[in-house]
């Protein structure tokens, strides 16, 4: 006998309808994939507005006590008769900002007369020639600089102390 072999018979029909039902199960699957991440995305950008529209909501709330404190030294001004207390309440006043400011990240550039000008932190608006001056030189601070973490969010200006060039053409 030669070997009596069964023939399989395959019936596409059936495979091609499975197929195609499991091809259905994945483009409903991949819909619903696509539907959750729009709903994502849309609700991540509802929240990153919400975040933005209240995320200076600490620090106003706290320039608000500023304002108020400020009105206050004005009020009380008017029926004071001495310029030492109106003096003694705009420095509270100023001490009280400048915690805040600290709060938030935000401190001084340190621009003292004599300190080595630096041109990241510092912005010259005008030079004075000096002969005992070996590098430039802040001469003067005409306005605060800032740095905000780490990032200078305004330069001091300055006014800043050269060599010479007197002294540098005599030689």
């Amino acid at each position: 006998m030669v070997g009596v072999q069964k023939k399989k018979t395959v019936n596409y029909q059936k495979l091609l309808e499975s197929e195609k039902a499991r091809s259905e199960e994945y483009l409903k699957k991949l819909q619903y994939l696509q539907a959750d991440y729009e709903n994502l995305k849309n609700r991540t950008d509802r929240q990153i507005l919400e975040a933005k529209k209240y995320s200076t909501e600490n620090i106003v709330t706290q320039l608000l006590d500023v304002q108020n404190e400020l009105e206050l030294a004005i009020k009380n001004t008017k029926s004071a008769k001495s310029i030492e207390i109106l003096i003694e309440g705009i420095e509270m006043t100023l001490n009280k900002l400048g915690k805040i400011l600290e709060q938030e990240g935000v401190n001084k550039i340190n621009a003292e007369k004599g300190k080595v000008f630096d041109p990241r932190l510092h912005h010259a608006v005008s030079t004075i020639e000096c002969e005992d001056v070996e590098e430039c030189l802040i001469a003067e601070e005409l306005r605060k600089g800032y740095i905000m973490n780490n990032k200078v969010i305004r330069p001091s200006i300055v006014t800043v102390a050269i060599k010479s060039s007197k002294n540098e053409k005599s030689k």
